[in-house]
């Protein structure tokens, strides 16, 4: 058993490569296969079409990353963790893409006042309102996730507990597959996306306790399940964009995603490790959450005047750079502060230093 968790630097950059998946995804793909914009790159659509799917492997990472974070915290120290993490970027996030939609939209995309307050309390999903920017759906997934995982830090987090919570959920996902349960009861399962969750969290154990039996089954399983489906998405997807989806791609997309997260999980993958992965890991979720709407909009905006190459290469350094002033003058900065606040503590260069005694 692991008493210590290392830094796992190879995820911070899987999770960046997963965000530029997405991001290629729209501005190579969907954004002129829905008709957000005139520029067309049909030749790279062919594999571009496939980058979605790093939603997926964010869903699998997050199964790792959250559970590792949450073991040996208590409840409110792991609410207090996500909500630093999560809401500092995200408001802004939704402000700065607010402000572009109005300013510079032109009407390709609608907001207002009411949408933009439903939304800063990332439960706008409850009440069916829509999401300021398309890629904020994947944020009521997680939310969903980490009301399972506090769950588990309730009841208290033991190796047995956590691979009967696996099992369960599991389980109930097969249930809600065939038809046995309700479907309100998938608001909790989440049996389209639960097999990545399920599986991440028994690779998270895995890393720290080795390999058993009940771990050998569940990844597995997951994976079936994981391209049972996912086959099932690009169907969806495909009749959405008028593509076709080569299953046996997809397939072998989603074998890929579970094959890297078992080698980081058994640290295979430990001599790609480099500290200055922190800082591409540290891009990604506000990079995630500004390029889609702004990025689709600079594309209708610029597209007849710049050559789209150029545009292209142009929009996705902007949306780099954006992510990193996020990530240095918002993150960073608001992190300790806000974490602080939660935890009923002054912040570190607040506290008095008590005087050496003798």
């Amino acid at each position: 058993m692991r008493n210590r968790t290392e830094r796992l630097y190879e995820i911070d950059g899987l999770r960046l490569l997963a965000a530029l998946a997405v991001v290629l995804f729209h501005y190579l793909f969907s954004g002129w296969a829905g008709g957000k914009t005139t520029v067309t790159f049909a030749a790279e659509s062919a594999w571009a079409k496939y980058g979605y799917l790093g939603v997926d492997l964010f869903f699998l990472i997050s199964g790792f990353v959250v559970l590792m974070s949450a073991w040996g915290r208590t409840p409110r120290q792991f609410v207090v963790s996500r909500v630093v993490r999560l809401y500092p970027a995200y408001w802004l996030g939704i402000a700065v893409t607010a402000v572009v939609t109005v300013a510079l939209g032109q009407g390709l995309f609608q907001v207002s006042l009411p949408q933009v307050l439903a939304n800063l309390t990332m439960f706008q999903a409850l009440p069916n309102i829509e999401n300021v920017d398309v890629v904020y759906w994947t944020l009521w997934a997680e939310m969903r996730f980490y009301v399972i995982v506090f769950a588990l830090v309730l009841i208290g987090m033991t190796r047995g507990r956590i691979m009967a919570a696996l099992w369960g959920w599991l389980g109930l996902t097969f249930l809600v597959e065939a038809g046995v349960l309700p479907q309100v009861v998938d608001l909790v399962v989440q049996s389209e996306f639960s097999h990545y969750f399920i599986a991440g969290m028994a690779l998270f154990m895995l890393y720290r306790f080795g390999l058993n039996v009940q771990i050998a089954l569940i990844v597995p399983i997951c994976l079936g399940n994981a391209v049972y489906r996912a086959i099932g998405y690009a169907e969806a997807v495909g009749e959405r964009y008028s593509v076709t989806y080569s299953p046996a791609v997809i397939t072998a997309l989603v074998v890929l995603i579970f094959l890297v997260m078992t080698f980081i999980a058994l640290r295979v993958t430990r001599v790609l490790a480099r500290p200055w992965l922190v800082t591409a890991g540290a891009l990604t979720y506000p990079l995630y959450l500004l390029h889609a709407h702004i990025g689709f909009i600079l594309f209708a905006r610029l597209g007849e005047t710049v050559p789209k190459y150029v545009l292209l290469v142009a929009v996705i350094a902007v949306m780099l750079g954006a992510a990193y002033l996020v990530h240095r003058f918002v993150e960073r900065p608001l992190a300790p502060r806000l974490r602080s606040l939660l935890s009923g503590r002054q912040p570190a260069h607040k506290r008095k230093v008590a005087a050496p005694v003798g």
